[in-house]
Formats: structure tokens, C-alpha cells, sequence
């Protein structure tokens, strides 16, 4: 009999929310029947296993990142949209780090294909658009976006900036305006 009150939706946001207390890693089905104080084998009528469970908590983080990303994009040209899709992800990443972990979770090429990545990179190429850059320039400036944004959050979410001058703060800003400069001035072939 499954237990009244637990269904597949409620249980990937409380692992969620698991992910973003204990970590990614550490979210495994057993966890989550400790929290809903239930046994595993209630779990599995809406999960599969462990590995289903943080395949749903990453689709979860693609599709929140995705939405929080279009919201701050409206209206945005250029500098303007480079700057707040990027600090989409860093604050995102700061406010749910077991999520944004979760984001960059491995999928099988179909559920990838179903998930709301294919909306990150449509509004990476969108805010390029701003910068007339050509093929395949832009898939290149894609994958450079992706390098430096999730580079830099994750050393920052790390600690790796905490012990130096000057502020993260400042040299994110200065890292943006060369982002910009750089897509402004894209090298040729």
C-alpha cells in the first residue's frame, strides 16, 4: 500500500532539498525514506532506484534554472543579457548547491533530449545573437560561456576565492566585462 501524501513529485523536491543540505552525492533512496520516515520499499512504487531519483532531481534543477534564465533574459541585449543569464547560474548555485550539482548530472541522450538543457543552450545562442558572431564561432562562444560560468561558480561555491583579495564579487564583474569585450572582438578562423 503506498503511503498517503507521497507522490513522485513530492518526493524529487524533498531530495532536492536533500541534495541542497547533504549534497548530490549523498542522496540516495535510503535518505529519503528517512526523512519521509518510511520504509525504501514504499519509495519504489515512484522511483525506480537511486540512480531514477537523481535523474528527476536533475531534470527538476535544469527546468528551475531554465525558467529563472528566461525571466532575467527578457527584454536583454548583449552585455545586458550576458550579464544576468550569468548570474543566474551563480546565484542559483549559491542558494541550491545540491541542485546545481544536480544540473550537471550524466542522462542517456533521450532524457537529455527531453530536458529543459536544450532551453540553456537556445538562450546562450539568443544572447550571442547580440554579438553577430557566425558558425561555428558560436558554438564555441557556447561552450566558453558554459566553461567560465560553471568554472568559476564552482570554485567559488568551493572556497577556492575566499582566502584572497579582492572580493569574488569584483573579479566576477571584471571576468563578465572581459566576456564581453572578447564576444564583441571574436577572434577570426
Amino acid at each position: 500500500m503506498v503511503r498517503a501524501g507521497l507522490t513522485t513529485e513530492r518526493l524529487v523536491r524533498a531530495g532536492a532539498e536533500l541534495a541542497d543540505e547533504v549534497g548530490f552525492e549523498q542522496v540516495t533512496v535510503s535518505a529519503l525514506a528517512r526523512r519521509f520516515d518510511v520504509r525504501v520499499a514504499s519509495l519504489y512504487s515512484h522511483l525506480r532506484n537511486s540512480q531514477d531519483l537523481k535523474t528527476r532531481i536533475a531534470l527538476l534543477a535544469l527546468e528551475e534554472l531554465a525558467d529563472r534564465a528566461a525571466d532575467a533574459l527578457a527584454g536583454r541585449a548583449a552585455k545586458d543579457a550576458l550579464t544576468a543569464f550569468a548570474n543566474v547560474y551563480r546565484d542559483y548555485a549559491r542558494e541550491h548547491p545540491g541542485r546545481y550539482a544536480a544540473a550537471r548530472h550524466p542522462m542517456d541522450a533521450q532524457t537529455a533530449a527531453a530536458s529543459a538543457g536544450g532551453r540553456h543552450a537556445l538562450m546562450t545562442r539568443a544572447i550571442l545573437r547580440g554579438y553577430d558572431l557566425p558558425e561555428p564561432s558560436e558554438t564555441h562562444a557556447v561552450r566558453l560561456l558554459g566553461s567560465v560560468f560553471h568554472g568559476y561558480v564552482s570554485l567559488e561555491t568551493a572556497g577556492g576565492f575566499s582566502h584572497s583579495a579582492p572580493d569574488s564579487q569584483e573579479s566576477w564583474t571584471r571576468i563578465l566585462d572581459a566576456l564581453d569585450a572578447l564576444l564583441r572582438n571574436w577572434p577570426a578562423p
